[in-house]
């Protein structure tokens, strides 16, 4: 992000956007796999429209290792009744009963197959050959000090909107809103750091027992809420439900599909992307764990006080253990050389594929949760969610400059 002055708007989407309801089905078929099998493949995408859900994909599961405990398996081939049965899981908990969507009434379709045999043998790790990325692909990392979660601000605003009137939808206390919401957060920035909030937006799904003034007030104190001390709504550019009613929304509203709200579910514009989604892959597909990676070695940078912005990119080729490339970027704040910066990254983090799973503890079902408000800017969990978000590398970076 550039000096000067300047405004610069990110938006976050609700786990009951319909894009969002399909990546938390897509990462609820991988946590099942990889809760009987750490080892299991699993690439699923679902789509959903009105009271349908499709799901396909390749999976691939050890059954032997499973034993009695695969209910995935049924004669060889994916059950299709279990996966059904995570998916109207997944839409309860979100809370879709209505008309148009129902958690119990949607009609389920299960397309999941064995993986490519081709791919598999590319992939797998082998005699002497260590385990491949399983795609081609670059990825990128950022982190910038400008927020405590070490995230861009309005892109971490967008998110926490919609985290609390979730949380408060959940909990009974605002029984008019619905699943189904958008959020959109500009601020102003002068010297690279936001001073003050020029325009909020926020779209919301709601009974149609409350008119659009009650949804603003609604709305209003979570908006509050999120903003830094001493900011104030910018009254004459607070939008809430500028089209007028969201009664209507959801899958019944719009056709919702696994990995389309990448921009959400990284860095809001604030820093490239390589283009691949997360939801609905397991942890040796380099476009999830090496955007982990990434995300965890610019976190810890900038953790670090060397640099106050910090872009990490990776690629990767299909069958290819190391990483083609790791390049630096702190956008003229670092206080370090980038190229010995890349070096000195490499050698405290194995950056294969395995490497990363191992270092990062990724062959867990901890993916379900990563499915809505971002898969970064989160705090690491006691059971291994969210492990990039750690900075345990702080120490050894400080030691290899000299810094204090």
């Amino acid at each position: 992000m550039r000096k000067g002055e300047f405004v610069f708007t990110s938006e976050s989407v609700s786990e009951g956007h319909p894009d969002k309801v399909s990546d938390r089905i897509s990462d609820a078929v991988v946590d099942a796999f990889l809760g009987l099998d750490p080892y299991a493949r699993v690439a699923c995408e679902t789509l959903v429209t009105t009271n349908r859900i499709v799901i396909a994909g390749e999976v691939r599961l050890d059954a032997k290792k499973c034993g009695p405990k695969a209910p995935m398996l049924k004669g060889g081939k994916v059950n299709a009744d279990v996966i059904e049965k995570l998916a109207r899981g997944a839409v309860r908990e979100i809370g879709y009963e209505q008309k148009g969507f129902h958690w119990k009434k949607a009609k389920v379709q299960v397309h999941l197959h064995g993986q490519s045999a081709d791919i598999a043998m590319g992939v797998d790790a082998k005699g002497n050959k260590d385990e491949g990325a399983g795609d081609q692909g670059i990825m990128f990392g950022y982190a910038t000090n400008e927020t405590p979660e070490l995230m861009p601000a309005p892109l971490q605003y967008s998110h926490n909107i919609l985290r609390l009137m979730a949380e408060a939808r959940h909990s009974g206390k605002e029984k008019y809103l619905e699943p189904d919401a958008k959020s959109q957060v500009t601020l102003r920035y002068v010297n690279g750091k936001p001073v003050e909030a020029t325009a909020i937006v926020v779209s919301t799904q709601h009974s149609a027992k409350v008119d659009q003034d009650d949804v603003r007030e609604i709305v209003r104190p979570y908006v509050q809420a999120v903003l830094p001390k001493g900011w104030k709504i910018p009254e004459n550019e607070f939008y809430v439900n500028p089209t007028g009613n969201f009664v209507i929304g959801g899958p019944d509203g719009d056709c919702g599909l696994t990995g389309r709200k990448i921009i959400v579910d990284t860095y809001g514009g604030a820093a490239p992307h390589g283009g691949g989604a997360f939801s609905g892959k397991d942890p040796t597909k380099v476009d999830r764990s090496a955007a982990y990676v990434a995300r965890y070695l610019a976190k810890n940078v900038v953790a670090a006080g060397l640099a106050d912005r910090c872009t990490i990119q990776l690629s990767y080729a299909i069958g290819v253990a190391k990483p083609l490339s790791v390049y630096v970027d702190t956008d003229g704040t670092g206080a370090v050389d980038e190229a010995k910066l890349s070096k000195v990254l490499q050698e405290l983090v194995n950056l294969t594929p395995r490497g990363i799973r191992e270092h990062l503890g990724l062959n867990k079902a901890i993916y379900r949760r990563t499915s809505s408000y971002g898969h970064f800017g989160r705090a690491p969990e006691k059971d291994g969610g969210f492990s990039w978000e750690k900075t345990d590398l702080v120490k050894d970076l400080r030691k290899a400059f000299g810094a204090r």
